[in-house]
């Protein structure tokens, strides 16, 4: 939070941006709130119900311009909650929708927008099964926001989240990165970026499907939404209490991507995503997962390290096979085209404001 001259801590808009001060506001205002104020903040939550396990996630989608390459809202936010379930291995099935409407909305431009929620929901494989929709005063609402929720079916028996992380495992990301991110800034601020640039936004559970079906055993998952990849491992490496070491050179990234990355003054590896995700796989899976990965442009990063004092013993394993949660001494270290390894760093506050 920040202190401004009258006293008063305000949020920031830095607060939602993925990074050091949006992971301090949960830890510290809104973790407790939860049933396990300890546990491990995942993507969607397993629900332990007798007729079989469900994974349940809730997200809300304020992207400013509503529409932009390749997408609009209204596909972001129905791919975006699916693939939040694909995180936790499972099958997406049913979403809620909900919609605030800002007074002056044009109506051919909700109409464009929920056309596109149907379009992506078929593609997704989901059902939108209940929803709610209220209206706001003008100037309160900046057009139209998106709240989503969806239901899915765990695939697998095991948790796939940061606690199965093991030294040894193997780090793939499933395509090239930081397309969102520039499709939002061009459309944002009325870049001509040749070429065109345009949103990765995709459903994911068809990766993870075919990468459960290769007989692949996935450790662990994460899409790379704000903050992207550099965001997404601190967070595994912390979670998880690893060390993650990577390979800059393996690390995919388009030429287009790159140029408009250099000539902006952005890191690609802290771009968002909507339509990429890392999987941590066991060590000796890498080459079955890379090959179900690959063709569509997937590639492995890196691997995983035990950080000192944390030895083989997964915190799972150490718990009894309970998730002990909290944070650990994890870290991601790069290693550069020199043959140097940096420490990523997290970066704080805001790169792109309001992109998912």
């Amino acid at each position: 939070m920040s202190g401004p001259p009258d006293g008063v801590e305000r949020i920031l808009l830095g607060h939602g941006g993925g990074g050091t001060l949006m992971q301090q506001l949960i830890e510290r205002e809104i973790h407790w709130l939860y049933d396990d104020p300890h546990g491990v903040l995942h993507d969607a939550t397993r629900l332990e119900l007798p007729h079989g396990r469900l994974a349940f996630s809730t997200d809300g989608y304020v992207v400013h311009p509503l529409e932009f390459p390749g997408g609009d809202i209204g596909k972001l936010a129905i791919i975006g909650t699916a693939n939040d379930l694909a995180m936790a291995a499972a099958r997406p099935l049913h979403l809620s929708v909900a919609l605030i409407l800002e007074e002056g909305l044009p109506l051919e431009l909700l109409r464009r927008v929920l056309a596109s929620m149907a379009a992506a929901a078929r593609a997704c494989g989901v059902s939108i099964s209940t929803g709610d929709t209220k209206v706001v005063e003008r100037g309160k609402g900046d057009g139209l926001f998106v709240t989503t929720s969806g239901i899915g079916l765990v695939e697998t028996a095991l948790p796939v989240d940061p606690l199965a992380i093991q030294p040894g495992d193997q780090v793939l990301v499933s395509g090239d990165l930081g397309r969102h991110g520039l499709a939002i800034a061009a459309a944002r601020y009325q870049l001509d970026l040749q070429p065109p640039i345009e949103t990765d936004c995709a459903p994911l559970w068809p990766a993870v499907a075919r990468l459960l079906a290769a007989g692949v055993e996935v450790h662990c998952l994460r899409d790379l939404t704000r903050g992207g990849l550099g965001s997404a491992l601190q967070e595994l490496a912390q979670d998880g209490g690893v060390e993650l070491a990577l390979e800059e050179a393996a690390i995919p990234v388009a030429t287009a991507v790159a140029r408009s990355c250099e000539l902006l003054g952005f890191d690609p590896l802290h771009l968002a995503n909507e339509g990429r995700f890392v999987a941590v796989v066991r060590a000796d899976h890498g080459e079955r997962a890379l090959a179900v990965l690959a063709p569509a442009g997937g590639a492995c990063i890196g691997t995983v390290r035990a950080c000192s004092g944390r030895g083989e013993v997964s915190g799972r394993q150490a718990s009894g096979g309970k998730a002990s949660g909290g944070k650990g001494p994890g870290r991601v270290l790069l290693r550069t085209a020199l043959g140097t390894e940096r420490l990523l760093v997290p970066f704080s506050g805001e790169m792109l404001p309001r992109i998912c």
